[in-house]
């Protein structure tokens, strides 16, 4: 059995070229699909190369509660809408069980994508019971032009197509005056604040003699005492409400806010099946958002407009209600039919674009508050990534002074090795950027910089076991052979030790500091690939060399240097000599 072995063992030791072959073909492959993949650099995070991180906090106050599968709705939702606005490279991410950090790159509009991932966008139709402007500017409000283009008439339409959007138009702004409309608010609590209901349908009957409900009551006095120029009470109209309850909602038409008494939700936002913004050209009434109902959607819409071209102005107009603001009080004139509604007003191509994006990608579970806002400059940014690349440099610098010092030649080896680490390193982080994501932030610059180590100590636990047995009094190759066995067991333990930790810190962290753990975890795996696939073969080479071999004293490995014992030499016992007795 002993001889096949040393066979085995003899075999493995005459083709080290084979590994280095093997890791050098592996090198140029990854390099190669770097360069043809056009990322040869790594991804950069948010704090090297500058942009805007986002912390929002859920808040149970929709009747949803925050659990694992409320927010990881919440962080898909949030990465189709900031998508949706061209920026591919953002990061949106669960931090703990009610956080969310959305990290946006440079070069995007930072306002725009913080609306979009604040923005709850819970959509209602809801019809108009009554409305009047509010603060200094309130007035009694233009009439529309015949003509229904959005230029003679601020208050926004709805329509089924082109065609009906002008008859739908045509008295699209509200007429009353402020003390009409406040008794006609009364008099709508007063018949019944459903839609649906009979009373929608002819809401200038006249008003029932019983007394209003004490939720009536709070309800008309909420909307009296409210004004909706001011922001603090605009951002509290209508808190809370759940959508089969009357609320109260503010909205700007022509430069003015109006606040509206608004009965039940007759339609859901989740009952558009897609939402786009396009450009009306044959009206030039600009910018407009078209929606597609589903089914069941369809027939509800069309029966809620055919319900309000019924009543008297103001409750012939329903109101589109997203996140408690009245963005659009359009009037309606007949039944839409069709599954088809426009959304047309004074809007700008980004309003428009992000209205149909976030009602496209659907409401979020959970309402979300910005807990803060941390935004870094490229320059910021550039900054700190020359600083970890010094701080790197210096480290690396250290560690090949203290090699060379101490180890002499067999520093080439160490070297070598950590140039091939180096190279692997640099290629996987460029692929997993586009891969997986993966941005090379701060910590994981740090994670970087504590692999140098880790490779290294690797490289110095194999050449003390050489050392160790040349003290024995072997000399180079066998040396060699013999302490790679021990050598072997330590750096895998060592590194295993080191891979569990980041593993660990990996998953029980969230954030930047996930940066650090997976490239202390990347880089320990690689160590375990250089080591056996580059260091030991190359060893084995330069055992084969005179200036190594010989044990010259600039090679590292002078037996005299290391106090080595005289050579180690097989010699056969001498046979027992056998006493005969006299």
């Amino acid at each position: 059995m002993a001889a096949p072995k040393r066979g085995r063992s003899s075999s493995a030791q005459s083709k080290p070229g084979r590994s280095l072959a093997l890791i050098l073909i592996a090198i140029v492959a990854l390099t190669g699909g770097m360069f043809l993949s056009g990322h040869t650099t790594p991804r950069l995070g948010i704090d090297l190369a500058g942009g805007t991180s986002i912390t929002l906090e859920a808040k149970a106050d929709q009747g949803s509660a925050i659990n694992k599968a409320n927010m990881d709705t919440a962080v898909d939702i949030m990465n189709r809408r900031v998508n949706g606005l061209g920026v591919s490279e953002a990061e949106v991410q669960t931090q703990g069980d009610r956080n969310i950090i959305v990290n946006i790159p440079k070069g995007t509009n930072s306002k725009e994508a913080r609306d979009q991932v604040g923005t709850t966008a819970k959509l209602y139709f809801r019809p108009v019971l009554a409305q009047e402007a509010t603060g200094a500017a309130a007035a009694p409000s233009p009439s529309a032009s015949s003509s229904g283009s959005s230029s003679a008439s601020p208050s926004p339409s709805t329509s089924e197509s082109a065609t009906t959007g002008e008859k739908a138009t045509s008295s699209s702004s509200p007429s009353a005056s402020a003390s009409t409309q406040g008794r006609a608010a009364s008099d709508a609590l007063k018949a019944d604040p459903t839609p649906s209901g009979s009373a929608s349908a002819s809401p200038s009957a006249p008003a029932s003699p019983s007394a209003p409900t004490a939720a009536e009551a709070k309800l008309q006095a909420a909307y009296t005492a409210l004004d909706c120029s001011k922001q603090a009470q605009r951002n509290k109209a209508g808190d809370g409400v759940k959508p089969e309850d009357a609320t109260v909602g503010c909205g700007e038409i022509g430069g003015v806010w109006y606040k509206y008494l608004l009965g039940p939700a007759a339609v859901a936002g989740t009952e558009v099946d897609e939402a786009k913004a396009v450009y009306d050209t044959q009206t030039a009434a600009g910018w407009q958002v078209t929606m597609d109902f589903n089914k069941s959607g369809a027939k509800k819409f069309a029966d809620i407009t055919g319900q309000l071209a019924q009543n008297a102005q103001p409750q012939n107009e329903f109101g589109i209600v997203l996140d408690g603001q009245v963005v659009s009080s359009p009037t309606v004139s007949q039944s839409i039919t069709g599954g088809q509604a426009q959304i047309s007003g004074s809007f700008t191509q980004e309003e428009a674009q992000s209205l149909a994006n976030m009602l496209s990608y659907g409401a979020l579970p959970l309402s979300f508050q910005e807990q803060s806002v941390t935004t870094v400059t490229a320059a910021l940014g550039t900054d700190q990534l020359h600083a970890g690349l010094l701080a790197g440099a210096i480290g690396l610098a250290l560690v090949i002074v203290y090699l060379v010092f101490y180890y002499r030649g067999l520093s080439l080896v160490a070297i070598a090795s950590l140039l091939v680490s180096g190279i692997l390193t640099y290629v996987l982080m460029a692929l997993l950027g586009p891969a997986i994501g993966f941005a090379l932030n701060l910590p994981a610059v740090c994670g970087a910089i504590v692999a140098i180590g880790i490779t290294a100590d690797s490289f110095i636990v194999y050449f003390e076991r050489i050392r160790d047995e040349i003290r024995e009094g072997r000399s180079l190759r066998p040396a060699v052979e013999r302490a790679w066995p021990r050598a072997r067991r330590t750096i895998l333990v060592s590194d295993f030790v080191s891979f569990l930790a980041a593993a660990v810190l990996f998953i029980v962290t969230v954030g930047k500091v996930q940066g650090f753990a997976f490239t202390l975890g990347l880089t320990t795996v690689l160590d375990v690939v250089v080591v056996f696939f580059f260091t030991k073969p190359l060893m084995t080479l330069l055992a084969r060399r005179p200036f190594f071999a010989s044990g010259n004293k600039w090679s590292g490995l002078d037996p005299k240097s290391l106090g080595a014992k005289a050579p180690l030499r097989r010699t056969r016992r001498p046979a027992p000599v056998e006493t005969k007795e006299a």
